[in-house]
């Protein structure tokens, strides 16, 4: 069986959540997201990662909620109740990623992507996979993989 054009161009898109922090955009594919909440106040977690902020109750489910600028290197949030969590499945645990706001869900084609630019730091090279271009923004796209490792999900 081959596969037709449309199919082709399916394959090639991919959609995804995008985000502030620090006044910055970024994104996640959205295959990670579960869903978005509200700012809720966190039970500080002793021992964790300076990112962690702590964890919350999901329905039953206790997650670690990690602070999404300090770890992406853009400073310690003081969250308020604008702030959103973005609750999402990375290496079979959900985490939540504290952000300024959700603005957009979008579908983008692959081949869109542009590589991050080398600027001598192994951390920008591992956080971000690319950069988008939506409507006159650069959207860094990161890599939930590398922003928590699994070492990381295990000690939180």
């Amino acid at each position: 069986m081959h596969d037709t054009p449309k199919d082709r161009s399916q394959a090639s898109t991919r959609e995804i959540v995008s985000f502030s922090v620090g006044e910055q955009r970024f994104c996640m594919e959205i295959e990670h997201v579960l869903e978005i909440r509200g700012w809720t106040k966190t039970t500080i977690l002793p021992h964790a990662p300076e990112y962690v902020i702590g964890m919350m109750n999901l329905r039953g489910t206790v997650l670690p909620v990690v602070d999404l600028s300090l770890r992406l290197g853009l400073g310690r949030t003081d969250p308020s109740p604008r702030h959103v969590i973005i609750i999402a499945r990375i290496h079979e645990q959900t985490v939540g990623f504290l952000v300024e706001n959700v603005s957009d869900i979008a579908t983008v084609n692959e081949s869109d992507m542009q590589a991050t630019p080398d600027v001598a730091s192994a951390l920008t090279q591992a956080f971000i996979k690319g950069v988008y271009s939506i409507e006159d923004k650069l959207v860094r796209a990161i890599d939930v993989y590398q922003i928590l490792p699994r070492e990381a999900v295990a000690a939180a």
